[in-house]
């Protein structure tokens, strides 16, 4: 039996965000036609990218962090706090899409969650060496 559901199902949150902003990317592609490889266009265009290569940037220190709090501390405790980045993501890639400029409520709840689950991390590793 898999021991940390609640971690699995924010990941998978986190996964189906990254599928929509990648097809994001493709859909402005053809909105704009901009042809394989360009990665740059029109504003829309290069927002839909700025959205996807932010949100790789972001879950590459996200899902470790939220990854050794459910291990160290709790599942549900990680996954509380965790699930709020997939909902920044999602706000701050609607808010991009519009404006960038109103990307930043979006971006703040992601980095939120994100800060939250790291110090939960080095909360629970120390309490794990010291014990």
């Amino acid at each position: 039996m898999f021991m940390y559901p609640l971690s699995g199902l924010v990941t998978l949150l986190c996964l189906f965000v990254l599928f929509w902003v990648t097809a994001m990317v493709g859909v402005a592609r053809g909105k704009h036609g901009v042809k394989v490889p360009e990665m740059t266009g029109p504003e829309p265009f290069v927002w839909a990218v700025r959205v996807h290569l932010n949100t790789i940037e972001g879950l590459i220190l996200f899902l470790p962090a939220l990854w050794l709090f459910a291990l160290t501390v709790s599942d549900l405790a990680a996954a509380s706090v965790g699930v709020f980045y997939p909902i920044g993501r999602v706000l701050y890639a609607l808010g991009y899409y519009k404006e960038p400029s109103k990307r930043e409520l979006g971006f703040s709840i992601g980095l939120l969650a994100t800060v939250i689950c790291l110090l939960g991390s080095v909360y629970g590793l120390f309490l794990s060496l010291t014990a």
